[in-house]
Formats: C-alpha cells, structure tokens, sequence
C-alpha cells in the first residue's frame, strides 16, 4: 500500500470522525410567557430573610430549593427509612432506571457509527470454467465495510440526537424519583392523619356511650323522655360508624405505603398520629424568581428532547447531500492457503462509494418537514412544561399562609368548641339545661376536631408539594 494511499485513508477517517459541519439549526428560543415573579395572594408576603417560622422550623434560602436533599428536608426518621426503601425496591422507578440504561446503550450504538469498524477477514474464492483450470485466492486482513463519510455531519446530528434522548431519560428518572418522594411522604401523612381521626373518633364514641349510657339511666328515673334517648344513640351510633370508616381507611394507607416501598412495611415504622415535625424546613421562600423552574428535572427532560429534535433536522438536511461510504482492506493475499502469510503477498484495496440523491419520491422532503414538525412540538412542549410548573409552584404558594391561618382558627374553634361542651355537659347533669344544647356542643367539638387534623394535613401535604414542585429532592449530592 503506498503512502499516498494510506495518508488519503486517514485523512478521510479523520474527517469523518471529527465531523466537518453541522447542518442543525439554532436551536429556537422558548417564549414560555409567565412573570417573572410568583403571583402572591394579599396574604402572603414575600420570603426577605430567614427568619423562623412560627413551628421554630427554618426556612429554605432563595434559589437553593433544588440543592436541599431529602435526608435534609424531611425530619421524621421514619419516614426517612420508607423513603429509602421505596428509592431501593420501588418497581416504577426501576423501570425508569432500566429506561436510562436502554438510553444510555442506544446512544453508544449511534455513537459507533461514527468511528470506523475494523474486523478481521478470511476469504477464499475458487474460480474456474470450460478448458480453465480451478485456481484458489485466499485473503486474509484487517477490513473496513461500509463506513460512512461524515462530510455533511448526518452521523453526527443523529449520535447528538441520541445523547440528549439519554439526557432526557435521566432527568426522567429524576423527575420519577422526585414524585416518588412526594408520594410516600404524602401517603405517609395521610395514614397518620386517618389514624389521628380514627382515635378521635373512638374517643369520641367513648364519650358518647357514657352520655348514652347517663341518659338511659336518667330515663329510667323518668327525668328524660324517649326522643332524648333516641337522639344519644344517634351520636353513639354516628360515631361507631365513623370510626369503622377510619380504620378501612388506615388499612388502605398501610397497602399503598406498601406499594410504594415495593416491601410489607414494618408496622414499628408507621405513625401513631400527625406530628408538626415531618419537615424540617417550615417555610420555603417565596420571593425568588421563576427562572428556578429551569432546575426542576420535567423542564430540564423537556429542554434535552428539543435538543434531540433540533439535531435530528440536522440529519434530515444532510440526507438531501452526497454520502461517501468506504470498504477498505488491509493483508495478505496467495494462491496457496501454506504460503499466505509470507513475504511479499502483502494485498491492500480500496473501494469508496458516492451516493447522490436524484430522485427519491419526496422522501427527503418529507423527512424534513417531519423533523421540523417534531421540533416545533418539542418547543412547545418545552414551554408547556415551564407554564405547568409555574402553576403548580403559584397554587402551593397561595396555600402557604392561607393554610396557616387556617389552622390556627382551627385550633381556636376547637379549644372554643371543647369549653362549651364541657359547660353544657355540666349545665345539662345538674338539669340546667336541655340535652338538645349538650347534643349540638357535642356535635359541634366532634366536626371541629376532625377539620383541624384535615386542615394540619393539607398544611403538611401543601408543604410537602411546595418542596416538590420547587425541584427539591433529587439532588442525589445533597443525600
């Protein structure tokens, strides 16, 4: 093989590894139309410093939501435990892991095509014919086969194209591995509200069986009438129902937080009641820019998919161009299979092939209006994303202090609640007053206690999205 052939091979595999243009277009800019600011309701004012909050818990510093691991965000140990299990066993985030590593593996294969193949070829050809004697070729070396030319970047735009398909697939997992978070953590809190007004309710049913009980004995003594007894065992009954319904309702709390863990869950890790101290971060800020939806790992999968389209254009344009594909072989030829490997039987050749489009039916044609069409989708898409997490991050916000307030006028309306019927129990023993009055006190403490665990949940739940929708949590380097 001479030089000047050798030098020409190297010089063509060069270029083609190192792509010499790239027929992409500038990837569009998204215009998402959303504030710059989070729209705040009259009730809530904007985070200025890290003041406590009234729970003593600390709030989040501006712009570093995304950076505040879940180890560090969530205090209760138990709910800890639960969430690194479900990280380990849960099957959807398995399959969105394998679905990183099939990415992963597809981008390597498209990569290779941008690399020469070289393999090791062994060929006999026996020829012959009429008064011709049989001869035997045997060839033997080191080949390349159909390796394209990269001279208009097509290689290159589509192994591009596949790199972001695999960005997107990991910040996928992300996204998966930060909604499962939120969801155990939510299911976590919801078993620990039923259980909360399971035993309200059982309290509750106990209190009502000693009325009942005290009203029956009254009515004996001919102190009370028949409808007043009725009445009684309406609310003993009312809330004999209630709790059966809380305790079906624990029980489908424990089989979905089994079902996220992805394992029967030791009962010794399940709260007993709602606690203010699942948390540890109280009040996350709400006066730093929109521009953080950018970190959360939805828009970031959204961005790499318009990256990924926007490079399969470039391919589609390159098509339109002249392609050059290279076989090329490198050994040993002989007539004898003994005598291959010896001294000047030394073979090389060289087989470049040019393809040039003419006609193609409007193949390519279509092609490119199908990857612009895919890269308008992409883009809008894109925004589309931007504008959802916008919504989510503003809804929580309006529900941050809103809920607080809340819930304070929920504890005041059960401490009320709780007085009056302890006066009218007392008014209605010493026959003061009507069991009509201790009824309705009774009723009254019963509704105040179960909207004040209804509104501490949605509090801690509202808290839970807050950080969630922020983009917190997945930042594997903060756990």
């Amino acid at each position: 093989m001479s030089k000047f052939s050798i030098h020409a091979l190297a010089l063509a595999i060069t270029l083609a590894t190192t792509g010499c243009l790239s027929l992409a277009p500038k990837v569009p800019a998204a215009d998402a139309a959303i504030p710059g600011e989070w729209p705040l309701p009259p009730t809530t004012q904007a985070f200025t410093g890290a003041t406590p909050a009234a729970d003593g818990s600390q709030p989040a510093v501006a712009g570093t939501v995304a950076d505040i691991g879940w180890r560090d965000f969530f205090a209760d140990q138990n709910l800890e435990t639960l969430i690194g299990r479900a990280l380990e066993n849960n099957r959807d985030l398995r399959v969105a892991v394998l679905n990183v590593e099939k990415a992963r593996a597809q981008y390597r294969i498209q990569r290779a095509d941008r690399v020469p193949g070289v393999s090791a070829i062994g060929q006999l050809q026996r020829s012959g014919g009429d008064n011709q004697p049989v001869t035997d070729a045997y060839t033997a070396g080191l080949g390349i086969t159909n390796f394209e030319l990269d001279l208009f970047g097509r290689v290159r735009s589509l192994s591009q194209s596949a790199l972001q398909r695999y960005f997107a697939e990991e910040e996928a997992r992300r996204s998966a591995q930060l909604s499962l978070i939120g969801e155990v953590a939510n299911a976590y809190l919801t078993l620990a509200a039923d259980r909360e007004l399971l035993s309200v309710s059982e309290a509750t049913l106990k209190n009502q069986q000693s009325a009942y009980d005290l009203t029956e004995k009254r009515r004996e003594l001919g102190a009370v009438s028949g409808l007043e007894v009725s009445q009684a065992r309406t609310q003993v009954e009312q809330a004999r129902a209630d709790a059966a319904r809380y305790a079906g309702q624990v029980a489908q709390d424990i089989n979905a937080l089994n079902l996220l863990v992805g394992e029967p869950v030791d009962p010794s890790l399940l709260p007993q009641r709602l606690t203010d101290e699942v948390s540890g971060v109280g009040a996350l800020p709400s006066g730093l820019p929109s521009e953080v939806l950018l970190r959360r790992p939805d828009v970031l999968q959204a961005e790499h998919n318009l990256l990924a389209a926007n490079a399969n254009i470039g391919a589609a344009r390159a098509a339109f161009f002249p392609s050059i594909s290279l076989t090329g072989l490198f050994g040993s030829a002989s007539t004898e299979l003994s005598g291959l490997f010896d001294s000047n039987t030394r073979a090389w050749s060289v087989n470049p092939v040019i393809n040039i489009p003419i006609f193609q039916g409007g193949k390519l044609r279509a092609g490119l209006a199908s990857a612009k069409a895919d890269q308008k989708i992409a883009l809008a898409q894109y925004e589309k994303a931007i504008q959802s997490g916008f919504r989510d991050v503003a809804d929580a916000l309006a529900l941050t202090k809103t809920l607080a307030e809340q819930r304070q006028a929920q504890e005041a309306l059960v401490e009320a609640a709780s007085r009056a019927d302890q006066l009218s129990t007392a008014r209605y023993k010493a026959g003061r007053d009507s069991y009509l009055n201790q009824l309705d006190a009774q009723r009254t403490l019963y509704g105040a206690q179960q909207g004040l665990v209804t509104t501490r949940l949605s509090e801690q739940t509202n808290r839970v999205t807050l950080y969630k929708v922020l983009g917190g949590g997945w930042n594997e380097r903060s756990q």
